[in-house]
Order: C-alpha cells, then sequence, then structure tokens
C-alpha cells in the first residue's frame, strides 16, 4: 500500500500526518573541505542553489543531498553501541543536529528549520570513514542512525535553538 494523501478510507496516512512535535537546531557545522576538520556554528545561511554556506558538500540547486540532518537523541545510541562516553557532533560530519523530532517522520514532507524550508530527499547512510572517525563497530554502530539528506526549498539563516516543524499541507 502507497503513502497516498490524507482520506478517511486510509487511517495510516492520517498517522504519517500527525507530526505536532516541534524539534529545535542544536549544533550546526559546515565541512570546508575534503577531509578537514568540521567548523562549528551558530547561524548559517541556508542557500537555494548550493546548500549550507561555506559547506563542501553543498550539491547544485535541487540536488537530493544539499543538507544533512541528524538526530540529537542518536548520538547517545551510537555511544552505547561502541560503549563509549557521549559522541561530539562534529564527529559524525553531518551539516545539523536536531532534537525532539523524528527525522524519519519527516519523509515525504517538507519542513521548516529558522527561516528556511527543506525538503526530506533521502537517508544519510553511514560511509567507511566513521569505521576510521569512531573505533572499531562505528560503521554498524551508525547504521539506521545517520539522519537524513534534504533538499533546499527556501533559502534563510538557520541558527542555534531555531524551530524544526513540518511545514503545512495546502
Amino acid at each position: 500500500m502507497g503513502e497516498g494523501r490524507l482520506t478517511e478510507s486510509n487511517p495510516l496516512q492520517v498517522l504519517l500526518d500527525t507530526l505536532p512535535q516541534v524539534g529545535r537546531v542544536e549544533w550546526i557545522g559546515i565541512r570546508p573541505a575534503r577531509g578537514a576538520p568540521m567548523i562549528t556554528l551558530e547561524a548559517v545561511t541556508i542557500d537555494l542553489d548550493h546548500g549550507l554556506e561555506g559547506d563542501r558538500f553543498s550539491g547544485s540547486a535541487g540536488s537530493p543531498r544539499q543538507v544533512t540532518l541528524m538526530q540529537q537523541e542518536h548520538l547517545d545510541v551510537i555511544a552505547a553501541c561502541l560503549h563509549r562516553e557521549p559522541i561530539p557532533p562534529a564527529l559524525l560530519r553531518r551539516n545539523i543536529v536536531v532534537s525532539g523530532i523524528n527525522l524519519l517522520a519527516l519523509k515525504g514532507k517538507s519542513f521548516h528549520i529558522g527561516e528556511a524550508i527543506l525538503e526530506f530527499s533521502g537517508l544519510c547512510h553511514p560511509c567507511s570513514k566513521m569505521e576510521r572517525l569512531l573505533g572499531a563497530g562505528g560503521y554498524n554502530a551508525m547504521r539506521g542512525h545517520g539522519g537524513i539528506t534534504a533538499r533546499v526549498c527556501r533559502a534563510g539563516l538557520v541558527r542555534l535553538d531555531d524551530l524544526v516543524r513540518i511545514q503545512a499541507l495546502g
């Protein structure tokens, strides 16, 4: 059964479209060059053509991977799987870390993050670099916890503590 539009005869779609939770931006980072350490920011401009200003892996206009997002809550899960202390967000090389909202629930949706509007475009799977950065088992600890990718629908400024919420239908 596909994920069709909301109808009374499709109770699953009603559940998929019910997302009253509002998240919050906890961390922002950019990758200035291949292999370079992440730069932690308090705010960033998200551009329609290139994604995060200053990020090397920004994609082109309409690219499905202009922005990467991850849940704060998953940092603790990854650390627990590795039997280690909390993982700093910069180590995982995602652009924005949010709390309080299930990023997978944004599938098929557009969402506000600060002044920008993004659209869920896919899952952000871990790469082999995680094994080197996190140690043995790092890749597998990240599986299912790597976050999502998004395409930019409307440019804007995103700051720490900004809200993350779905865009109203219509």
